[in-house]
């Protein structure tokens, strides 16, 4: 039970932080679109990611730094492209009820749902790597408890993110204040691009 509640408060730790990722299940929850496929798949993501890093895998990945490169570069480029898409709907703003700007099919909203989380390489590091490595302390049923404590706090936050994001939707009702959300998650966005591009060239 410790080492479940280790993983709980460790993964609590890491994920409850303003980013991409998060800033995206809020807005689509406080938009109220699909606020329970979109969490859903982030919370499958993350434990199955959680899962590899215990299993061992995010060490591998962390002695190729070719893979990490790659990954880097695809997750700041997606980001500020989001970042661009978001800052055009914040200069031309349209009343809520015709608002077209966010994905208007299951299908669409889960590949962008897969693309924030996937495309994010510090989804990768947070779950392969620091959480892989704090796992190696315990071994056994120890090491498969620390991971479900991570991983049962994945559905808890983004599930609560989404409905709580549900919860606030009447604000968005206001047209000064989903201007100001698409402003913020722009912001966000382009600086989480930045973290990740000056990442990538202290590398080199």
């Amino acid at each position: 039970m410790n080492a479940y509640l280790t993983g709980l408060a460790i993964s609590a730790s890491l994920i409850i932080a303003i980013g991409a990722q998060n800033a995206f299940v809020l807005t689509q929850g406080m938009r109220r679109r699909y606020y329970l496929a979109i969490p859903l798949v982030c919370s499958l993501s993350d434990a199955l990611l959680i899962l590899t890093g215990v299993l061992g895998v995010g060490e591998v990945l962390s002695s190729r730094p070719l893979l990490t490169i790659i990954g880097t570069m695809g997750g700041t480029v997606f980001l500020f492209l989001y970042g661009i898409n978001r800052f055009r709907s914040f200069q031309n703003p349209v009343p809520p009820q015709e608002r077209n700007d966010g994905p208007q099919s299951l299908r669409s909203a889960l590949l962008l749902t897969l693309a924030v989380t996937w495309l994010n390489p510090h989804v990768y590091l947070d779950t392969l790597i620091l959480l892989g490595g704090v796992s190696s302390r315990y071994s056994g049923r120890d090491r498969l408890l620390f991971g479900s404590g991570a991983a049962t706090l994945s559905f808890l936050w983004f599930f609560s993110l989404s409905l709580g994001g549900r919860l606030l939707s009447p604000l968005f009702e206001n047209p000064r204040f989903g201007k100001a959300l698409d402003l913020i998650m722009a912001l966000i966005m382009w600086n989480l691009a930045v973290s990740l591009g000056s990442e990538l060239i202290g590398g080199f």
